[in-house]
C-alpha cells in the first residue's frame, strides 16, 4: 500500500482558489481510493505507485481544464514494505484513533 500527502492548488487565479480545490476534491472523490481531505491537503491510500500518480495527474488536468495558468503541487509518499501500512494504522501508530 502506497499512502501519500498531497495539495493542489492554482498560483495564478487570485486570492481564493476554493472553487479549483472543490472540483479537485471531486476528482479524489471519484477515484476508487481511499483519501481523507484536511484543511490544508489531502491523504490518499493506493494499492501502488501508479494509482497514486494517475489520481495527481487527473487533478492536475481537471484544473487545466478549468483555466488554471500555474499549478502547485506538493506530494509526499510513504512506500512501506516491510509490512502493510494504511492511513488508519498510521493513526493509530501516532495515537490518534
Amino acid at each position: 500500500m502506497v499512502i501519500a500527502e498531497f495539495a493542489i492548488f492554482p498560483t495564478s487565479e487570485g486570492s481564493s482558489v476554493s472553487q479549483y480545490v472543490k472540483e479537485v476534491i471531486k476528482v479524489i472523490e471519484n477515484s476508487g481510493l481511499r483519501s481523507e481531505t484536511g484543511a490544508m491537503s489531502t491523504t490518499i491510500e493506493g494499492p501502488d505507485l501508479e494509482s497514486i500518480l494517475k489520481l495527481v495527474s487527473d487533478c492536475h488536468r481537471k484544473l487545466i481544464e478549468m483555466g488554471a495558468r500555474r499549478i502547485h503541487i506538493d506530494l509526499r509518499l510513504d512506500h512501506r514494505l516491510d509490512k502493510e501500512a494504511t492511513i488508519a494504522s498510521k493513526l493509530k501508530a501516532a495515537g490518534k484513533r
